[in-house]
């Protein structure tokens, strides 16, 4: 199934979803984009790492990825792995996502798969904020 675009969402002034469907990430399909996320800013957490860098292109959205390497376990951690990735990414990140930003979150071996979920939602929204505080 393939989520709503975010134009028909605003031309029904009907619609009635909460702001994290409004925003659909995109996710992140090529080599080279994870690369380049890889070469951006990085927040390392107990659960997991939030690797950041904006695109500098016009294209308004937020796009994400996830990276679970056999480190991680068989094929099934992998899976959950990810699964809870990208629960983590629709439930928090969504909503505090930056428009022109890349995000790619990797799976931390005995960590992600293991860790309360709650602990995993804490430790994204501090990831965001670290990687989106200003530099000097």
């Amino acid at each position: 199934m393939t989520p709503p675009r975010q134009s028909d969402l605003r031309d029904n002034p009907e619609t009635d979803l909460p702001a994290a469907v409004l925003l659909c990430l995109v996710v992140l399909r090529q080599r080279a984009d994870y690369l380049r996320a890889a070469q951006g800013r990085k927040a390392g957490t107990g659960g997991f790492l939030l690797q950041a860098r904006a695109r500098g292109d016009t294209d308004p959205s937020a796009r994400v990825g996830f990276t679970a390497s056999k480190k991680i376990g068989n094929a099934v951690f992998r899976n959950r792995a990810k699964r809870r990735l990208r629960a983590l990414a629709r439930e928090v990140l969504a909503p505090e996502a930056r428009a022109g930003w890349d995000y790619v979150l990797v799976a931390k071996p005995n960590a992600t798969v293991s860790r309360d979920y709650g602990l995993l939602q804490a430790d994204l929204r501090s990831a965001i904020a670290l990687v989106h505080k200003d530099r000097i």
